[in-house]
């Protein structure tokens, strides 16, 4: 997609709509809004992600970013709206529903459906980037009757905001959403659910691990009931599959099989490494090293700059927080074999260092 090739019309000038907004922007597409607060149509204009559409405008692509409740009456507002030749994508999270509610349209061969898979914990268009795909998987879901040219002309929305495509069915996308993001993001509110009528010193012994099993369970619970209720079907079946695992773990527990339950936490981390790895390649062997930070302002700055010194890359990163201390505790995970000579090179720089 080019300058040539547009306008495309955004519309939902949310976080989402308005980064792709930004991004179409800055490859020199004209963008036209559509948003029903003027509110967020006025912060993304007055963020250059584009103008508010005029009745006169005649989009060439329009992207539908709304909630999921709201996709299909969207989608074929945006069908019936739109010029003959004027493709349709959408970039929600489900794709089967608002598909099926489409299924009788008279133009659906013009429409395909999308979905980039990256975020933020924070909302809006004062959220947004024209970064905010950079690299990151953008599934390109086409129909059994959508037009070849509107496949290409998604194709290319991706390729303008950096992002990496990858095909699906509708179906087979929604199984492995369900997989990846909805059913773990209820099992992390269910771990959290189990947090909130705690003791105040039973949450004094909240470590790092509590944390990363619970981080998504932050999100907005109205905005999530509709994006897995839109999944039931799949969501549903991976469940029985988690409830099937959740009988036999209690049943080991209870029983104190600790065979049994060796051999269903091995599952576990047979499942953490069929994660891919780094830019998507096979998962790299790699080995923690620990670092004490203080917590004053430049010091993760300090401790970066020294290892960027080293010559050793950081492959990952956590930070914990020692409650008793103004300190911090950073783990950075680096290649297997340069854990020893990061070590020596940080302590050799006065940081105070374990493995």
């Amino acid at each position: 997609m080019n300058a040539e090739l547009g306008p495309v019309e955004v519309v939902g000038a949310g976080l989402i709509g308005t980064s792709i907004a930004l991004a179409c922007r800055r490859a020199g597409i004209d963008v036209l809004l559509t948003d029903t607060s003027p509110e967020h149509l006025r912060t993304a204009s007055g963020l250059g992600a584009g103008r508010a559409k005029q009745p006169e405008d005649v989009p060439a692509l329009v992207v539908v970013a709304v909630p999921p409740d709201h996709l299909a009456t969207a989608i074929a507002a945006a069908l019936d709206g739109a010029g003959d030749d004027t493709i349709v994508t959408d970039v929600g999270s489900v794709k089967s529903a608002p598909l099926d509610a489409l299924a009788a349209h008279p133009h659906l061969a013009r429409y395909v459906g999308s979905h980039p898979m990256a975020g933020s914990e924070r909302s809006g268009p004062l959220a947004a980037s024209a970064d905010l795909f950079t690299g990151r998987p953008w599934a390109i879901t086409p129909h059994a009757s959508s037009r070849q040219a509107a496949v290409r002309a998604v194709a290319s929305l991706v390729e303008v905001c950096g992002a990496v495509p990858v095909r699906l069915t509708p179906e087979e996308h929604d199984l492995a959403v369900a997989r990846t993001s909805h059913v773990p993001h209820l099992m992390s509110a269910l771990v959290a659910g189990t947090l909130a009528g705690a003791a105040p010193d039973h949450l004094a012994l909240t470590g790092q691990g509590v944390r990363d099993v619970t981080r998504v369970a932050g999100g907005d619970p109205t905005l999530y009931s509709q994006i897995i209720g839109g999944n039931s079907a799949a969501v549903a079946g991976l469940l029985r599959e988690v409830r099937d695992r959740l009988d036999l773990v209690l049943e080991a527990v209870t029983d104190g099989d600790r065979v049994g339950l060796e051999s269903l936490l091995a599952h576990g981390v047979a499942g953490t490494r069929a994660i891919p790895g780094k830019h998507g390649g096979p998962v790299q062997a790699v080995a923690a090293v620990h670092v004490a930070v203080p917590d004053h302002p430049g010091e993760l700055a300090r401790l970066f700059a020294d290892v960027g010194a080293s010559g050793v890359n950081i492959e990952d990163v956590r930070i914990d927080h020692d409650p008793g201390r103004p300190v911090g505790l950073v783990e950075l995970d680096v290649a297997e074999g340069r854990a020893v000579e990061l070590v020596a090179a940080l302590e050799s720089k006065g940081w105070v260092t374990h493995r």
